[in-house]
């Protein structure tokens, strides 16, 4: 915590965090009201395939994991350290009514995450800006801010350059999706920046108090739990750290200011860096050596692909605070010797590391878009009545991406169909499923259904889930076949026992694939049937 924020401030932050939580819970809410009695709601209304991926986690949780083990493949696993609060949360959770539960559990994580991440920005953007007025604006910016996609959305330009704008894809390049959607990223960017709260607090010149340093401990605490959510986004904390620490070598001990230079301080920062990155270190270190050698982690590495768009799109984004930004990169450092140098060589490499050679660009972006912030209020502070008019109406700007985005949230709840929606037979051939299966069977579906089936019974799919349906893009086309006309009975046959499929599931989506009748099949036996859905078991 910032003891530079009063208790005053306080109170606001809470009432605005609430606030601005509630509205944005106002559609899933509205979901629940408008399902009726043929739709079951999946909670989500936005990013509904990763929402189902999470949920699936929880159930596996609730079932008795404390390792990750993704449903959505039937490759080997030996089980991860990744994504633990899900399969935390999950045990909270039991029969009957499970899913409400599941589903109750993660908007009350979101909520929490949300307010969090609401309280962290403000304390972090205080370490620059005085003026309360100033704090509030750059906190409402950095979470519920965005640029000017809405603007490309509304023109037709949706798909400029073959991408369509970071705010309404990028949770890392801003942080409302975040707070719509992703609790575990917005819980992430909280733990993030008290870490760097507590880092960039002022240090102790006297050897003698550095050994164990209180700051150097809360900021590695604070990276320690980051890891168990993000560990990349401790990997970028590091990098940020190295980069304070050489940035502030160079200003400060440049030219003439070399022999004045409070050395004492410098390498209290440096010693407070390696305690702090000591604590923070042991999940990064597992999840590397785990990468590195397991083989589903390594096939879903490799799977989980998220480049950058083009750097256009970057300017784009950050065009309505990037003019202030630049100025306030000129003024804060010889202002801020020690703490401005972070915000500044933060914006300064951002641009290098979302174009680094790595499949997971897009996330380098994370906390770069508070830094943005933070360098533009500083400018806006500290100039000119007329500047800050003018900074005023393109952070209100800024709030256009989310709006466009809780609009369409609610046009989503108010109209139930799929993704947002299941239909209320499906959900009960799918609770009856799990009376009948044990919880390692493997079901065949399409990768429509294969999304959501682990949601609800504890068994595995072979396709479902883009990242961790491993070697999905070959199997989906043998699935396809299957249900299709292209296959014969014995490369059916061949394919249910190549990968040990005990059921095969039936329904709208798999009857789409081709004029296959699964009811007419020897070695099918009906095992469910709620009408348009039907699940067989494979006979020996």
């Amino acid at each position: 915590m910032n003891p530079s924020v009063s208790i005053r401030e306080r109170r606001w932050l809470v009432g605005c965090a609430l606030l601005a939580m509630l509205v944005i819970s106002l559609p899933y809410i509205m979901g629940f009201w408008r399902a009726g009695e043929n739709w079951v709601v999946t909670g989500f209304v936005i990013n509904v395939e990763d929402g189902n991926s999470y949920l699936a986690k929880m159930l596996r949780g609730a079932q008795g994991d404390w390792l990750f083990r993704t449903p959505y493949t039937s490759f080997p696993q030996e089980g991860a350290l990744v994504l633990l609060p899900y399969i935390l949360l999950g045990k909270l959770t039991t029969q009957p009514n499970q899913h409400f539960q599941m589903v109750v559990i993660f908007h009350l994580f979101r909520l929490m995450a949300g307010v969090l991440v609401f309280f962290a920005t403000y304390d972090f953007i205080s370490l620059y800006i005085r003026t309360v007025t100033w704090r509030r604006w750059g906190t409402m910016v950095v979470t519920v801010g965005g640029g000017l996609g809405w603007i490309l959305v509304m023109i037709g330009a949706d798909d400029w350059l073959g991408s369509l704008p970071l705010d309404f894809f990028s949770p890392e390049s801003f942080g409302f999706l975040s707070l719509l959607a992703l609790p575990h990223l917005a819980l992430a960017r909280a733990f993030l920046l008290w870490g760097f709260v507590a880092y960039l607090s002022p240090v102790s010149e006297e050897r003698s108090n550095v050994w164990l340093e209180k700051k150097a401990i809360i900021a590695g605490i604070f990276w320690l739990l980051l890891s168990f959510l993000q560990p990349m986004t401790t990997l970028i904390a590091g990098v940020m750290v190295f980069a304070f620490m050489v940035g502030t070598l160079l200003y400060n001990a440049w030219g003439a200011r070399f022999h004045s230079m409070p050395w004492r301080r410098w390498w209290a920062y440096l010693w407070r860096a390696i305690l702090a990155g000591l604590i923070a270190s042991p999940i990064v270190l597992y999840s590397m050596i785990h990468f590195s050698s397991d083989p589903f982690l390594q096939a879903w590495t490799a799977q989980n692909i998220l480049p950058s768009p083009h750097p256009l799109h970057y300017l784009a984004a950050y065009a309505l605070v990037l003019p202030f930004s630049l100025f306030g990169l000129l003024k804060i450092i010889p202002a801020n010797p020690w703490r401005g140098v972070l915000p500044v060589g933060w914006v300064t490499l951002v641009f290098v590391m979302v174009y680094s050679p790595v499949n997971v660009q897009r996330r380098l972006a994370e906390g770069s878009w508070v830094m943005w912030v933070v360098l533009a209020v500083y400018a806006l502070e500290t100039g000119s009545r007329k500047i800050q008019r003018i900074g005023r109406f393109g952070m209100v700007l800024s709030f256009g991406t989310s709006l466009f985005l809780i609009a369409g949230s609610f046009l989503t709840a108010w109209n139930p169909s799929e993704p947002q929606y299941r239909p209320e037979k499906e959900i009960t051939a799918l609770l009856q499923l799990r009376t009948l299966a044990e919880d390692s069977d493997i079901i065949l579906t399409s990768q429509f259904t294969g999304n959501v089936l682990p949601v609800w019974t504890p068994q595995r799919v072979i396709i479902g889930h883009g990242p961790e349906s491993i070697d999905g893009a070959r199997l989906q086309g043998l699935v396809n076949a299957f249900y299709g006309d292209q296959a014969t009975d014995q490369g059916r046959m061949e394919f249910l026992i190549a990968y040990n499929i005990s059921y095969v599931w039936w329904g709208p989506p798999e009857r789409e694939l081709g004029k296959w009748q699964a009811d007419q099949e020897a070695y099918l036996e009906l095992v469910v049937d709620t009408g348009p859905y039907k699940v067989f078991r494979v006979s020996e």
